[in-house]
């Protein structure tokens, strides 16, 4: 199989189909787009989780990690609280780079006030490169839950600061050698520090604040892959304006070097968000200081199309991430 997720078509055969629901306390099991589970633990009151691997990054893998998996938590509406690390390494890590990975997780668990539960720690030669598994625990009031069954047709479909910015950042970091004289320096030194923007926990927060009824952390798959999770778990159509999507130079420079689309490659940083009113998400946004445009809207018809110009295509079930066969590219070039 391709390196990446399963096929939608696959993970629902294979995966989703041989899970059954026997809880009462579970309300949101696994889904096509849910990125969180949801178990009420008292009356009003829910516990948000949500778990996810690092497999294509290595530097920055700890803080990384933590970003990932505290925008999951809060594109759902929850307050991420706590995460607990599952931390497989090659025999060939040194203890100070045990110590970086730990390092750089808790000083993002710190300025998002997230605490490290626990987890596991394991060397072994099953792996090639650290990998790392986070599962994050969030809280919220069930009322606030912020539900695929709340998209509606006619609603619009607005994108945080920029796509790709999350490949953009790991293809700068680790397959410099390849992008010299290929992508001006200045541009991969810029790409690299990307990192930065990588929590949509500010944007998540705000838009909740002002009329978000669902969403969607922008992650593999890129944009295109988002958009087509949102219409699954919404069961609506998608008309989006290809031109009105929000992408860097810098991220458009690396993915020609690499021949891969930055409308599909891995996005975290970038908010999908899904509103009556699009524009007033915008301002809000805006006035912290975080760019953001209306890309689309949500229709009643089934099809789901991207507008280019004259050009019109249609979005399909996404494919596996380009940044997987773009990091190929890379180590081979080190190679």
């Amino acid at each position: 199989m391709r390196t990446g997720k399963l096929p939608e078509d696959m993970l629902i055969r294979s995966v989703l189909d041989q899970i059954g629901h026997r809880r009462e306390e579970v309300l949101y099991g696994p889904a096509v787009g849910a990125d969180c589970a949801v178990l009420e633990t008292a009356p009003g009151e829910v516990l948000l989780l949500s778990s996810d691997p690092i497999t294509g990054a290595v530097k920055g893998i700890g803080g990384h990690s933590i970003h990932i998996t505290a925008n999951d938590l809060a594109a759902a509406g929850a307050e991420p609280v706590a995460v607990l690390l599952t931390l497989l390494l090659p025999p060939e890590t040194t203890e100070e780079e045990v110590r970086r990975i730990m390092y750089d997780a808790e000083n993002i668990c710190a300025q998002l006030r997230i605490e490290i539960l626990g987890g596991h720690t394991e060397i072994t030669p099953v792996v090639s490169q650290p990998v790392i598994s986070v599962t994050g625990i969030g809280k919220g009031a069930k009322k606030d839950l912020l539900k695929a069954a709340n998209v509606r047709p006619g609603m619009d479909l607005v994108v945080s600061k920029w796509i790709g910015l999350e490949a953009a950042a790991i293809l700068a970091q680790e397959c410099g050698e390849f992008l010299r004289g290929r992508v001006p320096d200045e541009m991969i030194t810029e790409a690299a520090s990307f990192s930065k923007y990588l929590s949509v926990v500010p944007e998540a927060l705000a838009a909740k604040k002002n009329g978000a009824v669902l969403m969607h952390d922008i992650t593999e798959g890129g944009v295109l892959g988002a958009l087509w999770e949102v219409a699954e778990a919404g069961h609506t159509g998608l008309e989006i304006d290809q031109a009105a999507i929000p992408v860097r130079k810098e991220t458009q420079e690396i993915c020609r070097a690499f021949s891969i689309d930055p409308l599909q490659v891995m996005s975290s940083g970038s908010l999908l968000i899904v509103a009556e009113d699009g524009v007033k998400i915008t301002e809000a946004l805006r006035q912290d200081g975080i760019p953001s445009a209306v890309v689309g809207r949500t229709t009643q018809s089934e099809e789901r199309i991207l507008r280019c110009g004259d050009t019109v295509s249609e979005l399909t079930p996404p494919e596996p991430d380009a940044l997987y066969t773009a990091l190929e590219t890379g180590k081979q070039k080190r190679r």
